[in-house]
């Protein structure tokens, strides 16, 4: 059975998102292409928005995306 794949948009997304709800800087980006990179701070920007009003740990659980 073939395994299937979430995209790259998604996956980061993801990464962003939980770089945002640790609290770290946006800075800390590791993409350059152009699409990646906004993807990778739109879910800093949801992350950080969550951190920011204390979702976070086990109040925050049904914000994260998956």
């Amino acid at each position: 059975m073939k395994r299937v794949r979430r995209s790259m948009d998604s996956r980061v997304f993801n990464r962003g998102y939980h770089c945002g709800s640790t609290g770290r800087s946006q800075d800390t980006c590791p993409h350059e292409k152009p699409e990646h990179r906004a993807n990778w701070l739109a879910g800093w920007r949801d992350g950080r928005s969550h951190w920011l009003s204390g979702l976070t740990g086990v109040a925050g659980l049904q914000l994260a995306p998956m």
